[in-house]
């Protein structure tokens, strides 16, 4: 373990983890986050494909949630407010009136435990109170990032209750796969297994529609450059933070394609597989002030793209959409499944 300065008055460190093929990565336990992914291009030469900071406390001061676990319910919550069996519960506001990714003290800020460290994988653990941010239930959490044989990089996030309560967590990493310091995304290629999008209000609150993505800015079914994709739609003045609800069918083991996001000028490419039913992808088009990165970079609007793969934002107030509850007995299991190439 490495330091990482200090968060909530204790020590804090990154831990590193490596893969076959030159693969390696580093997950610090504030907010159990992914900080470092080193990737190689068509000629073997590393990066580093994750957006973040060189110490615990710029997390603290630029909050981005970059590569956190987000939770207890990632993405937003109109009026911070929903009703489970009957009861209305007020949850924090941290976005104006409304609840994003888990209130001020969400998941991401956290200091998780270090249940288990190996070469290739390392397991952290959390409690999650009764009452935290306004939740019901008192959730025990695990986050889980394994380098596979066969050299993916599997990210598992689970949980239990002691009371029904919503769990929807998130990994928020931003990635850029020409490398963390290497400026705007716009030319890399995007694809998406969705035929369908939830629009959002200007306040970024989804409306509860499901609308087709044929004809829009929001049609990622064959690989696209950014760029292009948002020169033809009127409506993406600043850019993407919206949900896409994910079709492909479930292979083997239960997971579905989600995305393979990929630059064309050092080839390299991923594919995310996962097991829930959207994701949510942001280009960093509201930071319209640069944000000190990791190594001196000043990250810039359209530095990184994420993909949270998710429940559907605000699902408690809109029926329709796919459940979040979690009721004593069960366990949430949230899978994702990076697998790297050169293009």
């Amino acid at each position: 373990m490495i330091p990482f300065g200090s968060a909530n008055g204790q020590p804090v460190q990154i831990c590193p983890i490596s893969g076959p093929g030159g693969l390696r990565a580093a997950v610090t336990p504030f907010g159990a986050r992914l900080v470092q992914l080193w990737v190689p291009d068509r000629g073997g030469h590393l990066a580093d494909i994750v957006l973040g900071h060189d110490t615990a406390q710029d997390y603290l001061g630029h909050p981005t949630y970059c590569g956190a676990t987000c939770g207890r319910y990632a993405n937003r919550i109109a009026g911070g407010q929903f009703r489970l069996d009957g009861v209305t519960h007020q949850l924090d506001r941290n976005e104006g009136p409304n609840h994003l990714h888990g209130g001020h003290s969400g998941f991401d800020k956290k200091n998780w435990q270090v249940a288990d460290h190996g070469p290739h994988h390392i397991t952290l653990t959390a409690l999650s109170d009764e009452g935290d941010m306004g939740y019901p239930g008192a959730c025990t959490l695990t986050t889980t990032y394994r380098f596979t044989e066969a050299g993916a990089l599997r990210i598992d996030m689970s949980a239990t209750t002691t009371r029904a309560t919503l769990i929807n967590m998130v990994n928020h990493a931003y990635f850029n796969m020409a490398g963390h310091d290497a400026g705007s995304v716009l030319n890399q290629h995007l694809q998406v297994a969705a035929n369908h999008y939830t629009p959002v209000t200007k306040d970024l609150l989804t409306t509860g529609e499901v609308l087709s993505v044929a004809d829009t800015g929001f049609d990622f079914r064959l690989p696209r450059p950014l760029s292009q994709a948002m020169a033809s739609d009127h409506t993406l003045s600043d850019a993407y933070d919206h949900n896409w609800c994910l079709t492909a069918a479930q292979d083997h083991d239960g997971l579905h394609p989600c995305a393979i996001f990929t630059d064309p000028a050092s080839g390299r490419s991923l594919t995310l597989r996962t097991n829930q039913p959207g994701v949510q992808i942001y280009v960093c088009g509201q930071m319209h002030h640069p944000v000190a990165g990791k190594g001196g970079t000043a990250y810039r609007r359209f530095a990184g793209l994420t993909l949270e793969t998710q429940r559907f934002p605000c699902s408690p107030n809109h029926p329709q959409f796919p459940s979040a509850r979690l009721d004593p007995g069960q366990t949430y299991a949230h899978a994702m499944e990076f697998t790297f190439s050169p293009a």
